[in-house]
């Protein structure tokens, strides 16, 4: 049976073996798993989109491991108390079918974004990087900061959001965190004088929340929020000054920020850079961007260290969610024996009313 790991569990598992150390983990995994690209059958994710929101199915393998992830993103959900991220997955076996994990993937996916944004940061950033801009400060902004204080070496966020009480809960949430936070006025304040930039917005919407004459040599510029068809933060002038990374190029040209460019626009796959097969930053003051979308791979990489971590620390538990018969030929006879703890089922004649 596969193991069940809910939210709580989940929770209880992350508070043990603490935030920054499952960040890192996912990263380390993340990492290790780019590092074998060939390895893996990779597709778009699958999305249905209304307009209040989409709807996602991200699914992948390799030759032993099979993952999905559901996930929505409806921006409006908070004002009926409901996130605007909802996720869960499934890792199973190649060889068989069988599911190993089930898992809630809401908190986790929360960790996987902010681990790859950390792990493209530490790639293409300047080393010397230490004042971020965090602009977009909901659900995912404190794992954002956390990730990069601890994987970066970031000490100063300036942050701002078009809510005051989205940047007043973050503030507090991290009022001990060690990290210095400045509280801004406006997106454009909030760029001047960081040397990493980090968009995570919700809006689904065309929107231009950096643009060009915010750049500043050097800037490393964490694309996070424009992630589907018809929602985008970056300005187009933003994208032709810099060097573009992105994570799987047939998807973050439909729903990353570079949708608004020409099919040819030049990017290169973060892969690469991490294998030494393309180059990254190639000047101290060269503009890059991580035009992050979200892939399959960082959820598959998600679910392995959540898996091994559940297993090691005894959290979770065993999902009745296929059968278990005596004989596998024999779905039919669940019906009749009571096994899968189903209850007797007794076939009845059904009486036919004659005209």
């Amino acid at each position: 049976m596969p193991l069940y790991l809910s939210a709580p569990d989940a929770v209880a598992l992350v508070r043990r073996k603490g935030l920054k150390n499952c960040i890192a983990g996912i990263a380390d995994n993340i990492r290790a798993d780019f590092l074998r690209w060939p390895d893996f059958d990779k597709s778009a994710r699958v999305a249905n989109h209304s307009k209040d929101g989409v709807i996602e199915l991200m699914p992948i393998s390799d030759d032993t491991a099979y993952s999905f992830k559901y996930v929505n993103g409806h921006p409006k959900n908070t004002a009926i108390g409901l996130s605007t991220v909802m996720a869960f997955g499934v890792l199973a076996d190649v060889a068989t079918g069988a599911p190993t994990l089930v898992s809630e993937l809401t908190l986790t996916t929360a960790m996987r974004t902010a681990a790859t944004s950390a792990l493209a940061a530490k790639t293409l950033a300047r080393p010397d990087s230490r004042v971020m801009a965090l602009i977009g400060n909901g659900a995912q902004s404190e794992f954002q900061a956390i990730a990069f204080q601890h994987l970066v070496g970031i000490d100063t966020v300036r942050l701002f959001d078009i809510d005051p009480q989205a940047t007043a809960k973050l503030v507090a949430n991290l009022s001990g965190s060690g990290l210095s936070l400045q509280v801004c006025t406006s997106a454009a304040e909030a760029v001047q004088g960081a040397d990493i930039v980090t968009t995570v917005t919700a809006d689904k919407a065309c929107a231009t929340i950096v643009t060009a004459d915010m750049l500043a040599p050097g800037m490393h510029i964490n694309a996070v929020g424009g992630d589907c068809p018809g929602k985008t933060e970056l300005a187009a002038r933003v994208l032709q000054a810099a060097k573009v990374f992105v994570e799987f190029t047939p998807q973050t040209r439909i729903e990353g920020d570079i949708q608004q460019m020409p099919a040819d626009f030049a990017v290169t796959e973060l892969w690469e850079v991490l294998n030494g097969s393309r180059t990254g930053r190639e000047s101290d003051a060269q503009i890059t961007v991580f035009d992050s979308v979200g892939f399959a791979l960082e959820d598959f990489s998600a679910l392995r260290f959540m898996h091994d971590a559940a297993l090691a620390l005894g959290y979770g538990e065993r999902l009745a969610l296929i059968p278990q018969m005596t004989d596998p030929k024999n779905l039919f006879g669940t019906l009749l024996d009571g096994q899968a703890n189903a209850a007797p089922i007794h076939l009845q004649p059904q009486a036919v009313a004659m005209a």
